[in-house]
């Protein structure tokens, strides 16, 4: 596919990082790599991420047609390449707002875990990680993420409960922080980009790096192990 899918527009000091193959926004081998080549050109000493998908859908997670293709060589590379991006991103030096335009399901939710601030819209949009109800482990590297994210009261029903929420209802499990009518999303993430965007430097990084570096540890090193296998 030449087609880029994952897309980058900047907006002063703040970068937009649009994710639109058309469909549910898979984390395919593909999207990866867009999203990495974009990240390359984000500063990482002054301004503000966004990251966004198309109206209705964030992201739906890995691409469940290699997954079900039985190759095992491309699904260790996918899984592998795309749990380096989230560990790239939830690591990134400057704030990360995620305006989630809708579903978020499975890496989907994941990738909102790995973002400082993240706003959804209402509607009829779900959220979740759905792993234990498609016979699917989650490993280190992600599970990682959703337990430093999730609310506490929320942990048990969000992984090992497989629990589906709303955005509306997310706010409530720690994985959304605001939700707003989907023709108010962009604007509304603008203004907070625009607020983060004033956060110091290098203060906010390497308070950043501090106060990850316990999840941050984890995932490295079984991204270490994972690494062997690939």
């Amino acid at each position: 596919m030449s087609e880029k899918i994952a897309t980058l527009k900047k907006e002063g000091n703040i970068s937009i990082i649009t994710l639109d193959d058309g469909k549910a926004n898979v984390f395919a081998p593909e999207m990866s790599k867009h999203i990495n080549e974009c990240l390359d050109e984000v500063s990482t000493e002054e301004g503000c991420l966004i990251i966004t998908g198309r109206e209705g859908m964030f992201s739906g997670g890995l691409d469940l047609k290699i997954i079900q293709s039985g190759d095992i060589e491309k699904i260790q590379e996918m899984s592998f390449s795309a749990f380096q991006l989230l560990g790239r991103i939830f690591s990134f030096p400057r704030p990360v707002i995620a305006a989630c335009s809708g579903h978020a399901v499975a890496l989907g939710t994941f990738l909102l875990c790995c973002c400082d601030y993240r706003i959804g819209v209402k509607g009829d949009f779900m959220l979740g990680a759905n792993e234990m109800r498609t016979n699917m482990v989650i490993p280190t590297p992600i599970l990682e993420l959703i337990k430093f994210r999730v609310a506490n009261a929320h942990k048990y029903r969000a992984v090992l409960g497989a629990e589906m929420y709303t955005l509306e209802q997310s706010q409530d499990a720690g994985l959304i922080d605001d939700v707003v009518e989907m023709n108010d999303l962009m604007d509304a993430t603008n203004k907070k980009a625009e607020d983060l965007a004033t956060m110091g430097h290098p203060s906010y990084s390497m308070t950043k790096e501090l106060f990850i570096a316990e999840p941050m540890k984890k995932i490295n090193e079984a991204m270490q192990e994972l690494e062997k296998q690939v």
